[in-house]
């Protein structure tokens, strides 16, 4: 189903930079009217205010956090038609266990908890829409960061489930899934991030383009780097071959490292 973004009620997570800003520029150019959470004030803020949106300052992971984005997002825009679960971590190799509870709750039980929120409203219409950034980590694997691996598939896990669920009652999910995007979290991603991301790593504003095309037909999987169509598709056909081509770049990070 296609998406009409004028006038329309859009909430984006993680608002205040990388892809979630880029989103926003790209909806309000659109004539969306906005809700943009982040942790960070200062630059929430400053997004919204130059896209003409409302900036919400707080966690929109915890339950207290996500109700309070929600129903602030309903009194501004009086309907939320499109949802983008945005915001993410990226714990380091060899995560505190503290470390694995907040991506598990950022990267997954927000969507989770976001989504219990709106389906009442959006099947009573008919009608509603999730984005879900999730990495080709979800449909790979992300060497470097166990957390980030795991919980992104979990991300793509729960996305399938909504659209598999509802999608016959009008609600459209959709997954984001780029490889290496130029964002403070790529920065921070370390040997192994650096290794087999930088040299395709694209801007977060390409990111968003591809999502204002896949919004027109409505795809399940939104993909900014077209190449992991076919790296997802070697995974399933062979399996121990593709698990041998990542310990191989695997082993290439440890020489780095030595």
């Amino acid at each position: 189903m296609s998406f009409d973004a004028s006038g329309a009620g859009v909430v984006i997570t993680g608002g205040g930079g990388g892809i979630g800003a880029a989103l926003a520029r790209r909806f309000a150019a659109a004539g969306a009217r906005l809700v943009l959470a982040d942790l960070d004030a200062e630059a929430v803020t400053a997004v919204a205010e130059e896209t003409g949106g409302v900036a919400v300052v707080g966690d929109a992971a915890a339950e207290p956090g996500v109700r309070r984005l929600i129903a602030t997002a309903k009194d501004e825009l009086g309907a939320i038609d499109l949802f983008c679960a945005n915001a993410g971590v990226a714990p380091s190799e060899g995560a505190a266990e503290d470390a694995w509870e907040l991506a598990w709750d950022v990267n997954v039980m927000a969507h989770v908890r976001a989504a219990k929120l709106l389906l009442p409203d959006w099947l009573a219409r008919g009608r509603g829409h999730f984005l879900a950034t999730v990495s080709a980590a979800g449909l790979l694997t992300a060497l470097g960061s166990a957390p980030y691996s795991v919980t992104k598939h979990g991300a793509l896990a729960f996305a399938e489930w909504l659209s598999a669920t509802y999608r016959h009652r009008g609600i459209t999910v959709q997954a984001v899934c780029p490889q290496g995007v130029r964002t403070r979290m790529l920065t921070e991603a370390g040997a192994a991030g650096r290794l087999i991301m930088d040299a395709s790593a694209i801007e977060p504003e390409q990111v968003a383009d591809e999502v204002w095309k896949a919004l027109s037909d409505g795809r399940f999987l939104v993909l900014p780097h077209p190449e992991v169509a076919g790296y997802y598709a070697a995974r399933a056909a062979d399996t121990d071959r593709w698990l041998a081509g990542m310990n191989k770049l695997q082993r290439k990070v440890d020489e780095l490292a030595e």
